[in-house]
């Protein structure tokens, strides 16, 4: 992670890159973490991390070791069903209302997260590849106009951040994920609300069974 410097409200921006990083994998779920460490590694003092930590065991997304450190939180099986199961309620009405807008600049911007998530994919490069993810649904969200949705699935994402885009390399490829965005973005282009519907619903449902079904065998050891 690069240096941050000393900007106003340093622990939130803290709180933000150490997000980052647990969304692109960079902290592993598991690992047991040095807040001195990492504040080195920021450029910053010890305080605002600390009160990063603590925000980020608020939002249930690390667990804090008392003067030892903290650890990335995965989600259960049971967390993950529930968590889609809301996402699904939201998304996919969202991107019907979405498609039948027809906005030239939205779809140039999903082309745009598109050509990035095939670029990082041929590169290997999941970091890059999840930000591009994340940032497809994110314009999705935000075309539908109603930022309460937005700030919504947002809070619902928080809880399975830690996952990144762990179906890759186990359940199918980056390119894999990428190629299932592709019907989204073609129904969003046609106006066709029930075809954005319907592959928005089959994206999310492949990725919550992966999910569900990964936790499933790392609860069996």
């Amino acid at each position: 992670m690069r240096p941050l410097g000393t900007p106003q409200q340093l622990a939130r921006t803290v709180s933000e890159a150490l997000r980052t990083a647990i969304l692109t994998g960079e902290l592993r779920a598991g690992e047991l973490y040095s807040v001195s460490a990492l504040a080195a590694e920021l450029g910053v003092s010890r305080t605002p991390t600390r009160e990063a930590v603590l925000a980020l065991a608020e939002a249930g997304l690390v667990t804090v070791a008392r003067n030892r450190g903290f650890r990335v939180v995965r989600p259960s099986a049971d967390q993950i069903a529930d968590i889609f199961a809301v996402r699904l309620l939201l998304e996919v009405p969202a991107a019907g209302a979405v498609a039948r807008l027809a906005d030239p600049a939205l779809l140039r911007a999903l082309n745009a997260e598109l050509a990035g998530m095939r670029a990082a994919a041929r590169a290997r490069d999941e970091p890059s590849f999840v930000l591009a993810d994340r940032a497809f649904h994110d314009l999705v969200l935000g075309a539908a106009g109603n930022p309460v949705l937005a700030a919504v699935v947002a809070g619902l994402r928080e809880g399975i951040v830690s996952l990144g885009s762990s179906t890759a390399g186990r359940s199918r490829s980056l390119r894999a994920i990428a190629d299932e965005h592709v019907p989204i973005r073609v129904a969003l282009a046609a106006g066709d609300a029930a075809g954005a519907e319907r592959t928005m619903h089959e994206h999310l449902t492949r990725t919550r069974d992966l999910l569900v079904a990964q936790a499933h065998v790392r609860a069996r050891g």
